[in-house]
């Protein structure tokens, strides 16, 4: 799905809390958001321990549509709460105060072997530590640009 379209359709069901945080006239849409997520390499992940806790690490991430690509080490925390609570949350964010833009992406989340991810996104991250990937496919999709970011 387009990551615009995505965008709506979140935007569609968030409550009017929401809807009122992230205006529309400060979020991102088509290239700029496109451009700002693969620009950046980094985010943060949350997931949710077995005892139902939350877990946040700081992660890189190769985006392919609405589908983001992670690498992580088989064993992890990171997987095995992926494995049995199979929905991750990734920020994405810059800047501080008038200058902030963040990007929030969540959705179910499975831990794909490394043989089957696709090799570019392999290529990105080459490092020995890298057993298995976590594939998030995008299912809701909140953006906000502060005015004074610098997008």
């Amino acid at each position: 799905m387009d990551l615009d379209e995505l965008q709506e359709q979140t935007f569609a069901r968030a409550t009017a809390v929401t809807r009122s945080a992230y205006p529309p006239e400060r979020r991102l849409s088509g290239k700029r958001l496109s451009g700002y997520l693969d620009r950046r390499i980094f985010g943060v992940v949350t997931t949710t321990r077995p005892d139902g806790r939350p877990h946040a690490a700081i992660t890189s991430y190769r985006r392919r549509g609405s589908t983001f690509w992670m690498p992580t080490a088989a064993g992890s925390v990171r997987e095995g709460n992926v494995r049995n609570e199979p929905w991750l949350v990734l920020v994405v964010t810059q800047g501080e105060r008038d200058e902030h833009v963040v990007v929030i992406v969540e959705g179910p989340c499975s831990v794909v072997d490394e043989p089957d991810v696709p090799a570019d996104v392999v290529a990105t991250t080459p490092e020995a530590w890298v057993s298995v990937w976590l594939r998030l496919d995008a299912a809701r999709l909140l953006s906000y640009a502060a005015e004074g970011s610098k997008l």
